[in-house]
């Protein structure tokens, strides 16, 4: 499915999505939400969940040990979405979508990554872009795609061998706001490796056309005060965060107004992702390590900061 004829309405896939069952068909209606009806809302909202990964100490401060997204930030996106996009596209029952999940499930292993941690993450994939469409979005989500998210993720959570795993749209945001209120904080690594993703974020087209203290400064208009808070980022001067927010809001109208799209937007064609020109193979993606190259009995013993109210 995705195909609609050329002089197809704004809106009708939108109407393709809603004769489907979100409980049967979650693999194909999110499919379309994210490769057809908000491929660029999906991209910058699922790239803002990761941001809210860094302000939770035990995730930030792994990631900034590893040095991968420090050191090697670019790469790390690619192999990110790339691996994501291999699942949705191909979906879990296919030899490459296995391939994907098994090169996740290989990285996830060499860390001591704790299932609460793993559960966090998974809820900002469903929670996150949800908030950002009733904010931002062209339109917002029906039911039937929320239903659709959190069942994809489920799903997806399943195959990780992620323990209770939300049950529904509503519940992955009750974890996740619980998870926050209670873990958020300062963390000096969080915030390296929250640097180092928004200097990368200044060199994405068209941001690379503009200064870059005016793409951090965006960047931070659109991130809520308790992320903030969490990674010690000064809020932008409120007269710019409201104009940020109105100019997010202005595009959506006008993308309201647009042809519907009928080739799909893959994570491989977008001019950010560079990292593999003569392409990829699913199975080299992520990070080889040999052995747990972070001493888990040394984090056990680590303190965790003080969460940021």
């Amino acid at each position: 499915m995705g195909l609609l004829p050329d002089r197809a309405g704004r809106f009708d896939r939108r109407g393709e999505i809603e004769r489907l069952d979100p409980e049967a068909d979650f693999h194909e209606i999110y499919r379309l939400t994210t490769m057809y009806e908000f491929p660029w809302d999906m991209n910058q909202s699922l790239g803002f969940a990761l941001f809210r990964t860094y302000a939770v100490p035990s995730i930030g401060r792994l990631l900034a040990e590893t040095g991968e997204f420090t050191e090697r930030v670019q790469k790390r996106y690619d192999d990110t979405g790339l691996i994501l996009e291999a699942v949705l596209e191909h979906g879990f029952a296919h030899e490459t979508g296995r391939a994907a999940i098994r090169r996740m499930n290989q990285m996830h292993r060499s860390y001591p990554i704790t299932n609460d941690d793993l559960r966090y993450v998974l809820c900002t994939f469903v929670v996150v872009p949800l908030r950002w469409m009733e904010e931002f979005g062209w339109r917002p989500f029906t039911e039937t795609e929320k239903v659709a998210s959190a069942n994809y993720y489920r799903e997806l959570g399943k195959h990780m061998g992620i323990k209770d795993i939300p049950a529904t749209w509503q519940e992955f945001g009750t974890a996740l706001d619980e998870y926050e209120n209670v873990h958020f904080g300062f963390d000096a690594g969080g915030r390296a490796v929250a640097d180092s993703t928004l200097d990368l974020m200044c060199t994405f087209p068209p941001n690379d056309k503009a200064p870059k203290a005016l793409i951090n400064a965006f960047s931070r208009a659109l991130m809520d005060p308790p992320l903030r808070r969490a990674l010690h980022y000064d809020a932008p001067p409120a007269a710019f965060e409201k104009a940020s927010r109105f100019a997010m809001r202005l595009r959506a109208k006008v993308v309201r107004h647009m042809p519907v799209r009928t080739e799909p937007q893959f994570v491989r064609d977008l001019p950010q992702v560079r990292s593999y020109p003569q392409g990829h193979e699913v199975d080299r993606l992520g990070t080889f390590p040999a052995g747990c190259p972070v001493p888990h009995a040394a984090r056990r013993l680590e303190a965790v900061p003080e969460a940021a109210g």
